[in-house]
């Protein structure tokens, strides 16, 4: 997640293969991908994929499931819209049980790791209102990326620990757990090894960390380091792809694509994480300005099959 600009792309070029992929959708209601392993995968649709069609957290919701989604992410500023405009929170807890779609992880924007102890102290009251929206909605997950700190100066990593920290201990209370998120172009944690040691030094023994295809190839981080975690500490891990011929340095949000239609090293990826035999929610998290001009309930579908697509090659 963040607020960089969208990529230019051509949205013939971008969308060739969707396009023959959604007139498919149109004509057969639903795919099975076989596999010849168990797979280990929930599928998951993050709001951020549609956020332009604007739907509000309801028809978001009831999108997710009208489309096969297990579980959805949600925007914490959706959330506050929805609270805004008169919207109950035991209506959205009440809407994704009768649906069977599982709230599994909120989107926030606390600065929890900043140096400036008046902001710090800020972001925790901030996390606190946000998780105590999130457990009575019976979302048991927030993000927590170093939202503050994507300049420099560089923050000292045991410091930023203490601080994950402080922010678990708020949530525990709560049972909502909040994850590391990994953010390839910040200057603090954007190497999977640096989230990593926050999560491993803030003496948190559930701490989870929020990796995602895009932010190990901004990051410069290779995606075998996905192999030094455990399931129990990445519970969710957002899905998405990138084009051949961009650099690190280039690559921004905007220009994420669809799993499986360009170069990330998705199979091993996926091998790799259905390797930790525990559950894990594959989340389609997209920002892609293309995607934005479509019918939201085609996007999602097709982000759906391509998700599942991707896991039966990984896995046969």
């Amino acid at each position: 997640m963040s607020k960089e600009n969208n990529s230019k792309v051509s949205r013939r070029n971008l969308l060739k293969s969707t396009v023959v992929f959604g007139t498919t959708i149109a004509a057969i209601p639903s795919v099975s991908f076989a596999t010849k392993q168990k797979s280990n995968f929930s599928y998951c649709l993050n709001t951020s994929t549609i956020s332009k069609q604007n739907l509000g957290l309801m028809a978001e919701i009831e999108l997710a499931a009208k489309t096969g989604f297990d579980g959805i992410e949600i925007w914490i500023r959706t959330i506050e819209a929805f609270i805004k405009s008169g919207g109950k929170l035991a209506d959205v807890k009440q809407k994704a049980k009768d649906l069977g779609i599982v709230i599994e992880d909120a989107i926030g924007f606390a600065k929890w790791i900043v140096d400036d102890e008046v902001e710090r102290n800020s972001a925790l009251d901030q996390i606190k209102r946000e998780m105590d929206i999130l457990a009575q909605i019976g979302c048991k997950r927030i993000a927590a990326p170093p939202f503050g700190a994507t300049l420099l100066p560089k923050i000292d990593l045991k410091l930023a620990a203490k601080r994950y920290h402080d922010v678990c201990e708020i949530g525990k209370s709560m049972n909502v757990q909040p994850q590391l998120e990994l953010w390839g172009f910040s200057e603090n944690m954007h190497l999977f090894g640096e989230t990593l040691l926050v999560a491993s030094e803030s003496g948190v023994p559930n701490a989870c960390i929020l990796a995602d295809v895009y932010h190990l190839f901004k990051g410069g981080s290779q995606s075998d380091v996905l192999n030094f975690i455990d399931g129990q500490h990445l519970q969710i891990f957002h899905m998405n792809d990138y084009p051949l011929g961009i650099e690190r340095k280039n690559i921004t949000d905007g220009k994420r694509i669809m799993p499986g239609d360009g170069v990330a090293p998705i199979t091993q990826i996926l091998k790799d994480l259905n390797k930790k035999n525990t559950p894990i929610v594959l989340s389609l998290e997209l920002f892609n300005e293309e995607y934005w001009k479509m019918n939201a309930d085609e996007v999602a579908k097709i982000g759906l099959l391509k998700m599942k697509k991707c896991v039966s090659l990984a896995l046969n």
